[in-house]
């Protein structure tokens, strides 16, 4: 079973920070992919962030250049600096993982239950 578990929510004002952390965990082989995404009330999801195990990152237009995504392969896991936050990006943040559990079958996708970013003035 592999689980992801997400950490660093909370309430922020207009222009603040706030790290997101992600730790997958169970029995995992190799984690490929990782990423964020986000969903606000009424809205669909997206894709905010991925990053690739070698590093590779990719941003949705809207947070480009305020978040960072990293990772850290030894701990399996993945992490969201968010920065300049705006009340748009109010949402629930969703971790995401790649995982291939075991080497006789093709990697499968999994999600966190997600954290709550809330940011108003």
């Amino acid at each position: 079973q592999v689980q992801l578990e997400e950490s660093g929510g909370g309430l922020v004002q207009p222009g603040g920070s706030l790290r997101l952390s992600c730790t997958a965990s169970g029995t995992i082989s190799w984690i490929y992919d990782m990423g964020w995404g986000r969903q606000a009330p009424g809205k669909t999801r997206e894709l905010v962030a991925t990053i690739t195990r070698s590093g590779d990152t990719k941003y949705a237009d809207s947070v480009k250049g305020r978040f960072t995504i990293s990772r850290d392969n030894a701990k399996n896991m993945v992490y969201l600096q968010m920065n300049s936050l705006k009340p748009e990006d109010t949402a629930t943040y969703y971790c995401y993982s790649k995982v291939r559990r075991d080497r006789a079958f093709s990697p499968s996708d999994y999600w966190g239950r997600g954290t709550q970013v809330t940011v108003s003035s």
